[in-house]
């Protein structure tokens, strides 16, 4: 018993005096509590909709005052196919399009009252691959409507639900591509933990010591998690289309592409995380306080529009966002949150700012 006591206080006293371990061992939850609590606070719904008006008479404009007097719901007034088409690249959540003869349609509805009259109707597109989003829609369509048709008499006005989204698309769809997304964050930024692993050991003080050229050790490190990289999007893009019938609808080309440039882009963060650790537990924290972040700040489990403004700002920032919303785009035809240039041209900034760190800080020993 004494010698298990004395054992456990010495891996203690080792532990603590490895500061860096110690401060992401205990920053970690903090951090990680933190930003649920922002997250899930958020700032209420914010919804900016499509308004299209085909009919223009003043029960549509009355109709219109309504939607607009709902809290955190902003309308965009445009023809159909443009909202839609303001849909498609994320600009509007969703599009309200009141058709022609609304009021004249409304009307005679009210005049027939319980005697049978036929409900007008109102079309909402929504985009079925944003679950959370689709509920709040028609959560905020329903109070309007719920006040159109107050009076106990067959309602007045219903909706006509649309889908704007590629042709059979289901729920795992979204989550498809943005679990590729973590997979090859994963496989860069954890590079790192086996990288500080090898210099603590001085495996790397060793290599290069050897015949090898520097380039060529960090060279088969990299050949080695694209391959792996590569083996993962064919494993997921298998089992999505085979076991859940997620279609790929984009070129698979483009996706790689997208995937071997995501790749390197972590796998050069993990090195980062592998310049600035100095030990193997240190590197363990770091890496996951870069991880979860962006793991819940991305897009891949919350919307980003849902969250509070600030942490808004933090998922434009992060590269996660940009793979896992171009993943989206190629494959599954998602709706935008910015375009392939732009989530091309993120990656390749991150890409270049942490290998010119990288290749400044790196320590063989």
């Amino acid at each position: 018993m004494n010698a298990l006591l004395t054992l456990t206080l010495a891996n203690i006293r080792s532990y603590v005096r490895d500061r860096a371990a110690l401060f992401w061992t205990l920053a970690f939850p903090l951090v990680f509590i933190v930003m649920f609590g922002l997250i899930f606070q958020g700032g209420g719904s914010r919804l900016t909709l499509g308004w299209a008006d085909a009919d223009r008479s003043p029960a549509a404009i009355q109709l219109r005052e309504a939607f607009a007097k709902q809290a955190g719901v902003t309308l965009v007034e445009t023809s159909r196919d443009d909202a839609l088409d303001q849909m498609k690249v994320g600009k509007v959540d969703a599009v309200i399009a009141v058709p022609a003869g609304y009021g004249q349609a409304l009307a005679a509805s009210t005049a027939a009252g319980r005697g049978g009259g036929v409900p007008t109707s109102i079309t909402v597109y929504t985009d079925p691959s944003r679950s959370a989003l689709v509920g709040e829609v028609y959560q905020a369509v329903g109070s309007v409507l719920g006040v159109v048709n107050l009076g106990g008499r067959p309602p007045l006005v219903i909706t006509d639900a649309r889908t704007f989204q590629t042709e059979n698309l289901n729920a795992i769809s979204y989550f498809v591509p943005s679990m590729l997304g973590l997979s090859v964050m994963q496989v860069g930024i954890f590079a790192a933990i086996p990288l500080v692993g090898d210099r603590e050991k001085l495996i790397l003080k060793r290599l290069a010591a050897t015949p090898l050229r520097r380039w060529q050790l960090i060279g088969s490190n990299v050949l080695m998690r694209l391959l792996i990289a590569l083996a993962q999007t064919v494993i997921i893009v298998v089992v999505g289309t085979v076991a859940f019938g997620v279609q790929i609808t984009g070129n698979l080309l483009l996706v790689g592409g997208f995937v071997m440039l995501g790749a390197v882009t972590f796998l050069s963060l993990g090195y980062v995380i592998a310049s600035f650790a100095n030990t193997e537990d240190s590197a363990n924290g770091m890496t996951s306080m870069i991880q979860f972040p962006m793991m819940f700040l991305s897009g891949a489990f919350f919307q980003i529009d849902q969250m509070p403004q600030f942490l808004q700002v933090v998922a434009r920032a992060i590269p996660l966002t940009y793979l896992a919303d171009a993943l989206r785009q190629v494959m599954v035809g998602g709706a935008a949150f910015a375009p392939l240039w732009t989530s091309f041209a993120v990656l390749a900034g991150w890409l270049v700012v942490c290998f010119a760190i990288a290749s400044r800080k790196f320590r063989w020993q």
